[in-house]
């Protein structure tokens, strides 16, 4: 299994594990919380097919990547990237990110520029900020984080259920579009990860973006949100970067929960492929 050193912690370094299939124009996938880069399973195959290079990563703490304590910031977070995409020697790169893997995609092209990327997509986006603050009245009340890191720490397990509910819509779709297997799939990966890590990152999504967007809208972009996300609300989030971006290209899928991806892909794949090869 190949893996990529991105720093140590104490005696032992701290590596992301990551997939490398296929040949052409490389397309890197960066998965959500709570999940691993496997998350992308229905979007593989068709860029596979297509002729891409398909490149995903567990993001440290999730997957089969390290379990550090610290470097759940996206400052540390996106460096991570960085490190995939210099040591692996991309270019040409299209960016991906499904919700948390949003994050790392809109920094990086903020803080890092877009030298290395051709062009990005977010699917179901963070940005460009989710905390409500005085100057940000669109964003959500900071008691819903602060009540969210609580039950992690009470039982994480059973914040995971109900994280993962949300996740699918599984009160309108079980059984349609998300089986009982799958279900207990991602929950089994959810439960896995860094206990630690899946606290942390609550925080590291109240990140402000705001400071990124000018990097967004320095490549073709296509933003992509069920108009029924639980997790990241499409009016807090995903509708407001229309107004904020120049030419992006935006869908909402209608009645779709946050995670598109799996639940219809049948909608986010001839987008998704549309934007790659155009």
């Amino acid at each position: 299994m190949p893996f990529i050193t991105v720093g140590t912690e104490n005696s032992g370094n701290i590596d992301l594990y990551y997939e490398d299939h296929g040949s052409g124009q490389p397309v890197v996938l960066i998965h959500g919380f709570p999940l691993d880069g496997s998350s992308w399973e229905r979007q593989i195959p068709m860029l596979l097919e297509a002729g891409y290079r398909v490149i995903h990563y567990d993001r440290r703490g999730f997957g089969k990547s390290s379990q550090p304590t610290e470097g759940y910031d996206y400052d540390t977070l996106t460096n991570d990237l960085k490190t995939l995409l210099e040591t692996l020697n991309l270019r040409n790169v299209i960016l991906a990110g499904f919700s948390m893997g949003t994050g790392e995609v809109t920094h990086y092209l903020g803080s890092h520029g877009s030298e290395r990327v051709a062009k990005a997509a977010l699917f179901a986006p963070l940005a460009p900020y989710l905390l409500e603050t005085d100057d940000n009245p669109e964003g959500v009340p900071g008691k819903v984080f602060e009540d969210i890191k609580h039950a992690i720490r009470t039982d994480r397990f059973a914040y995971q259920k109900e994280f993962l509910d949300d996740f699918f819509n599984v009160d309108v779709y079980a059984g349609t579009r998300i089986s009982d297997q799958a279900w207990q799939g991602n929950w089994n990966v959810a439960v896995a990860a860094s206990a630690i890590g899946t606290l942390k990152c609550v925080d590291a999504w109240l990140t402000d973006f705001r400071g990124d967007i000018a990097g967004l809208s320095s490549v073709p972009l296509l933003v992509v949100q069920g108009t029924k996300d639980r997790i990241l609300p499409i009016d807090n989030t995903g509708r407001r970067l229309p107004a904020l971006i120049d030419g992006l290209e935006y869908h909402e899928v209608e009645e779709g929960p946050h995670n598109i991806g799996w639940t219809h892909p049948e909608i986010l794949n001839p987008l998704f492929l549309d934007f790659v090869t155009k």
